[in-house]
C-alpha cells in the first residue's frame, strides 16, 4: 500500500483518524462486476475479493471514519461519521483490528442509505438490555435528516409505546439537531466540529465537518460543489491552511452531477491548498496501487501530498 499520511508521530496517547470506510454508495466490489462479468473481468472487483480486508485496499466500505479523540486527561472518545449500509461489516473488520471498544456518539453528514441504513446495527455494540434500559448513543444531525429518519427509521426515533405494543430491543439513541452553519459549531464527546455545508446536487445540502484545533481536518464525504461561505472556512487564502482534507472523489475521469470527479477533486485540492489530501469514496475505476503511484506524480509537481485512502487506514492526528 501507499505510504500512510500521518500528521503526528502517533502513540496511545494521541488521537487518531480510523478510516472505516472509502467507497462510494454501492461499496466496492460491485456483484454485477462477480456475477455477470465483463470481457476481460473488472480487475478491481475481481482483486477486491483475493486478500484479506488488511492487504486489500481495493475492498471499499460505504464513506465513513472514527475520530479517536485522546482527551487531555488522557481518555479516549470515540466518535463516528455516518453509519452507512455496510456499518457491521466495518465493526467486524477494523473495530477489532484497531482496538476501538465502542462508540461514544455518532455525527451524520446527511440521511442516505450510506449514511444511516447501519444505525440498526449499533445496538450490536451497544450493552444489552432487554428493556432498552441504556444509556442512549449521541447522534448530531440536522433537521432535514431528522425529519427523513422519522419516516426511515421510525422505531428508532419514537420511544412511546402504543397501548399493547410490546417492547423490542433496539439501538437507543439521542436526537440532537445542529445547524447548517459554519458560524454554529457543536461539540460532540468533547470535540468541537464545525458544520460544512457543501451541494450535493445543486438541489441537495449535504455537511462535512471541520475539527481539530492543533491541526485542522475537513471531512467533505459527498460533494459537487463548495459554496464559497464553505469555502472561505477552509482555504489557506481564507481562513487558514488545513492539516488534512479528506475529500470526495467518485470517478476517475468525466464529471457527476453529485459528486466530485478526480479531475474536479485535484482542482479543488488545489484551490483550498491544504498541506495534505486523503481521497474518498471511489467507485471501481480505482486501482489503489496504481493511482495512488499516478498521484504521487501529480503531488510533486503541485507540491501537495494527495493519495487515496484506504479501509482501515489509521491516521495519527494532533488534535
Amino acid at each position: 500500500m501507499a505510504a500512510t499520511v500521518s500528521v503526528s508521530g502517533g502513540s496511545s496517547s494521541e488521537s487518531a483518524l480510523t478510516f472505516m470506510g472509502t467507497g462510494c454508495s454501492s461499496a466496492i466490489p460491485y456483484p454485477r462486476c462477480l456475477i455477470s462479468p465483463s470481457h476481460p473481468p473488472c480487475h478491481v472487483c475481481f482483486q477486491s475479493l483475493s486478500l484479506p480486508p488488511n492487504r486489500n485496499p481495493n475492498y471499499r466500505c460505504n464513506a465513513s471514519l472514527l475520530i479517536d479523540y485522546c482527551e487531555s486527561d488522557g481518555n479516549h472518545r470515540y466518535i463516528l461519521i455516518d453509519a452507512g449500509k455496510t456499518f457491521r461489516e466495518t465493526v467486524l473488520r477494523w473495530f477489532l483490528h484497531h482496538q476501538i471498544p465502542r462508540i461514544d456518539s455518532i455525527v451524520l453528514t446527511h440521511e442516505h442509505a450510506d449514511a444511516v441504513l447501519g444505525l440498526d446495527d449499533v445496538r450490536s455494540i451497544q450493552p444489552v438490555s432487554p428493556t432498552n434500559d441504556i444509556d442512549p448513543t449521541p447522534v448530531y444531525l440536522t433537521q432535514h435528516s431528522m425529519t427523513s429518519l422519522e419516516t426511515k427509521l421510525p422505531y428508532l426515533v419514537k420511544k412511546k409505546l402504543k397501548e399493547g405494543q410490546e417492547i423490542r430491543r433496539v439501538a437507543q439513541f439521542s436526537w440532537n439537531i445542529i445547524a447548517e452553519d459554519c458560524n454554529q459549531p457543536f461539540f460532540a464527546s468533547g470535540l468541537k466540529l464545525t458544520p460544512l455545508p457543501v451541494m450535493h446536487g445543486e438541489d441537495y445540502i449535504c455537511l462535512g465537518f471541520l475539527f481539530g484545533d492543533k491541526s485542522k481536518v475537513a471531512y467533505l464525504s459527498d460533494v459537487s460543489r463548495i459554496p464559497a461561505t464553505t469555502d472561505y472556512v477552509i482555504s489557506k487564502s481564507g481562513a487558514g491552511q488545513l492539516d488534512l482534507l479528506i475529500l470526495d472523489s467518485l470517478y476517475k475521469t468525466g464529471s457527476n452531477k453529485f459528486h466530485l470527479c478526480l479531475p474536479q477533486t485535484l482542482e479543488t485540492v488545489k484551490m483550498l491548498c491544504p498541506k495534505q489530501a486523503l481521497l474518498i469514496g471511489m467507485n471501481h475505476e480505482f486501482d489503489h496501487h496504481q493511482d495512488n503511484e499516478l498521484l504521487m506524480e501529480w503531488s510533486r509537481r503541485e507540491g501537495i501530498l494527495v493519495q487515496l485512502a484506504h479501509d482501515g487506514l489509521r491516521v495519527p492526528i494532533n488534535l
